[in-house]
């Protein structure tokens, strides 16, 4: 199953209600001011945040000026042109070698996605390193090498509660021996709000970009789709304290809004790189904003 069945799939409670709720409210003729007004509800309550709301009405406005849009399908064509540039206003080039720092609070997928996204490299012809980086949750290193069997790529790691930089740092040299395009990085499933923890992540950014400064260095946030709007303030403080290259975005079953995705884009300008859309191992696929457009609206 591709990218876009698999988002048809994850985003359709919320293409169901958006859609559902432009039926309602949209009137043959000329678009109103309750029109607008009752978009605007529309639109916050699957996610989307007022910024990115706004633009996205602003941009409707616009073209239903030029282009005298005259049905609902018109509007929803004006509507998911908007969302994919919006989406597509930045981007995460990985180029190799390629090393991915993956951070993200408690609770949120990210070893498994890790585990998937050593699968999607691999299958794509590329040579993988996963680097045991979370010392400190029991069970970490026992989780990530499962998925690293699974995957069929090479791990590094070190014993419960060791220095997750030194163990950053073997990685690096066994990733550099082996010639491998991509090392993919694992940290603790970290509070957003502890210092201690964030200055730990900040060791190891400078422990890549030392050790390995000829690679790309990509920081990944993995954010749980069903958070709603906790989502962006975890953007927010990763972003100030580390800097977020991109999102990985899980959890996106049916049960989450998905619009959380153009309002962290919009607000933040952090593009999403991988959304996850089951437990699978291939499960996990490359954003693409057109076909998440499609299947928002």
């Amino acid at each position: 199953m591709g990218f876009f069945s698999k988002i048809f799939s994850g985003l359709k409670k919320t293409k169901d209600a958006i859609s559902k709720g432009l039926e309602a409210i949209f009137k043959p003729g000329e678009l109103t001011d309750e029109f607008y007004e009752d978009l605007e509800t529309l639109l916050l309550s699957g996610d989307v945040g007022y910024e990115a709301t706004e633009k996205i009405i602003e941009d409707l406005k616009t073209t239903a000026k030029k282009q005298k849009l005259k049905t609902c399908e018109d509007v929803k064509a004006s509507l998911r042109c908007s969302i994919a540039n919006i989406l597509s206003e930045a981007t995460c080039e990985l180029d190799y070698p390629l090393v991915l720092t993956v951070v993200g609070v408690n609770g949120v997928g990210k070893t498994t996605n890790i585990g998937k996204m050593a699968h999607y490299f691999k299958d794509n012809g590329k040579d993988v390193v996963l680097c045991a980086g979370d010392t400190f949750r029991a069970a970490a290193s026992a989780q990530l090498t499962e998925w690293s069997e699974r995957a069929k790529v090479k791990i590094v790691k070190h014993n419960e509660g060791a220095d997750p930089a030194a163990v950053v740092f073997d990685a690096i040299k066994s990733a550099k021996s082996k010639n491998a395009d991509c090392l993919i990085i694992d940290t603790a499933g970290r509070l957003h709000n502890n210092v201690n923890l964030m200055e730990e992540l900040k060791k190891i950014n400078r422990i890549v970009d030392r050790e390995y400064s000829e690679a790309t260095h990509k920081n990944l946030l993995v954010i749980d789709a069903t958070t709603g709007q906790n989502a962006l303030s975890q953007v927010e403080y990763f972003n100030n304290a580390v800097g977020i290259d991109g999102i990985i975005l899980t959890k996106l079953d049916g049960t989450a809004k998905g619009g959380v995705v153009i309002n962290i884009m919009e607000k933040y300008n952090v593009p999403v790189v991988f959304v996850g859309v089951g437990e699978g191992l291939d499960d996990l696929e490359v954003f693409a904003a057109k076909s998440f457009a499609e299947n928002f609206v």
